[in-house]
């Protein structure tokens, strides 16, 4: 029974260090393709945005949650169930503001960045920025408006990586005439 169960955990681990390895392969390949961190920086933040609309489906489908009452609920969503499902990871949130629109996602342990160093000539590239579209993305498709940036990040000498997210609005479902 345990050498099944170690074998599940070697599995995931080698499963988590091939699509961070396969992740480093995509950034190098953009820093190639793009002239400029920015660039790189907004194609990240665009591939995040395509995977997140798709990715709520799924994480629906497995989480069996039903629809958040709040921001705070939401918050609470992404870092103990979105964030261990999918990244094996759960980050605190924190730093909510006063208006208790806008917290932080404090992450101790970023995995997207496990072997990784930033050469000096790439010191604005945001190499995580591909979950800020994600983010962005799947909250969008339940009709939550966010904007969702980087504050902190380890691979830049900072203790942890910090992910702000701000609610900006909720969308109104535009159903096309007679679908009402």
């Amino acid at each position: 029974m345990s050498r099944q169960s170690n074998r599940t955990a070697d599995s995931k681990k080698m499963n988590s260090e091939l699509f961070t390895l396969t992740y480093g392969a995509l950034v190098t390949q953009l820093c190639k393709d793009y002239e400029n961190d920015e660039e790189v920086n907004k194609q990240l933040d665009k591939m995040g945005y395509n995977i997140g609309v798709r990715l709520i489906e799924d994480f629906l489908a497995r989480s069996s949650i039903g629809r958040c009452q709040d921001f705070r609920e939401t918050a609470d969503v992404i870092a103990k169930v979105a964030f261990k499902m999918y990244l094996g990871t759960t980050p605190s949130v924190t730093n909510w503001s006063p208006a208790g629109d806008e917290f932080s996602l404090i992450l101790e342990n970023n995995p997207l960045v496990d072997f990784v160093e930033l050469p000096d000539n790439h010191n604005t590239l945001i190499y995580s920025n591909l979950l800020c579209g994600v983010l962005r993305g799947a909250l969008e498709m339940v009709q939550m408006a966010v904007d969702v940036r980087f504050v902190q990040d380890t691979l830049r000498g900072d203790n942890v990586t910090e992910i702000r997210m701000k609610f900006i609005k909720r969308i109104e479902e535009n159903l096309p005439a007679g679908d009402e």
